[in-house]
Parts: structure tokens; sequence; C-alpha cells
């Protein structure tokens, strides 16, 4: 099944009088269980593409589905609801709430979505687990490394079992070895039938995906093939 497909997509910034194009005529579709990178010099349309896959915007024109809905034309609160739903984030600068410690920042997700406090917390704990964090919970995000921080991202990412993890270099911030751990723990969750899409610079981390689409002038310049699942 594809989770995500896009069609002739474009995006267009309009500031003042001047229209800026991000992205031109992408076509793109991602299956169920893939992991795939999206590279590219500044400016060619990484963080937009992200952006459109995750739901944070709207394109200017083409057509996108995320789980064979087209969500194209959906406003900001319908879109809100596919993200809260569908999409799970990993960010560089990780994105957790300070007043909050480990558990509370993994449970927050599921707390839009109507999880009982039981079940949130249950959940919270078991992912917090997986990452290697059991031993942290109380903990608030200054009391961690960036390593571990990026692993509380990673469980909140999977709170509410999405459809695909979107990751926006997650390891840009971390030194050598706490990235590596992260890249780790994203290879698990391809072991896992997980549908990852990792936006980078690092080739040495791309060529862990199974494809590669390298972006240029906002359009899809080629594509990979790194390895078969």
């Amino acid at each position: 099944m594809a989770v995500v497909e896009i069609e002739k997509l474009c995006k267009i910034y309009t500031i003042g009088s001047v229209q800026l194009p991000a992205l031109n005529n992408i076509d793109l579709s991602i299956e169920e269980g893939r992991y795939i990178a999206i590279m590219g010099p500044s400016g060619s349309g990484k963080s937009t593409l992200l952006n459109m896959i995750g739901c944070l915007d709207r394109p200017t024109s083409g057509r996108y589905c995320i789980g064979g809905e087209d969500v194209s034309k959906l406003n900001d609160d319908e879109l809100s609801l596919i993200r809260g739903k569908r999409i799970g984030f990993i960010f560089q600068s990780y994105n957790l709430i300070g007043q909050l410690n480990v558990i509370e920042n993994i449970e927050l997700p599921m707390f839009y979505q109507g999880f009982s406090e039981r079940e949130s917390a249950e959940r919270a704990k078991e992912l917090a687990t997986m990452v290697g964090l059991g031993d942290r919970l109380k903990h608030r995000p200054t009391e961690l490394s960036g390593g571990e921080q990026q692993r509380v991202a990673i469980a909140r990412s999977l709170a509410n079992d999405p459809l695909i993890i979107l990751a926006d270099e997650p390891t840009g911030n971390l030194d050598s070895e706490s990235g590596a751990e992260i890249l780790s723990i994203l290879d698990d969750l391809h072991r896992q039938h997980k549908t990852l899409v990792v936006v980078t610079h690092d080739e040495h981390i791309s060529k862990r995906a199974e494809r590669t689409i390298q972006l240029l002038d906002g359009r899809i310049d080629r594509q990979e093939c790194n390895h078969e699942r």
C-alpha cells in the first residue's frame, strides 16, 4: 500500500509581488514500511517537501494523498487532525516542552487524541523503555543529554502509532556517538516495518535508507536505490 502519493505537486510562495517557486511538479510514491532519505543543497526544496508530506502546509497545485485520503484541499483544522492521527515528527531541535518530564512529553500527542490517563501513561512508559529511557521517566529535558532528548522525541513521534514518521536532520545537533545511537533506533523502527522519511545532508545517513531522493531547484533530480529490505 502506498502511504504517500504525490502527483504534479507545486508550491509557490508569494512575497509582495514576487513569486518564489519552492516545488515544481513533484511526483512521488512511498510504500508502507519503506525508509526514504531526502537530500539536496540549501534551497532545493527539502524542507518544503517535508512540510507538504507532514501536512504542515498546502500545495499551490497538485495532489497529495496520505493513507489513501486526498488532503490537498483540506483546511488548517482538518490538516491538524491528520497530523495528530497519522504523522509522527522528529525535529533537529527536539521540540520538547521544558516544563514536562519524559513521560509527559511522550504522552502529549495522546492527550489530544482522547486517550485515557491510564492508557497514555502505560504507552508512554512502554515507548520510553523501548528507546532506552526507562530509568529517566521523571527527568525534564534540561536534565537530559541531547541524545536522550532526541530519544524522547522519537518515542513521542510513535505515540499515536502513525502511518509515517518524518525526521528533519534528526542527528544535526548531536555528537557522532549520540547520532549513531539515534540512527540505530531508526534502523530498528524500519525493521519493525515503520515508514520513515528522513531529510539529511549527510550521505552516510542517507545510505542507511532504502532509497535516496535528490532534490534540485524544487524538482526531483534523481532517485537512487541503496538497498532493499
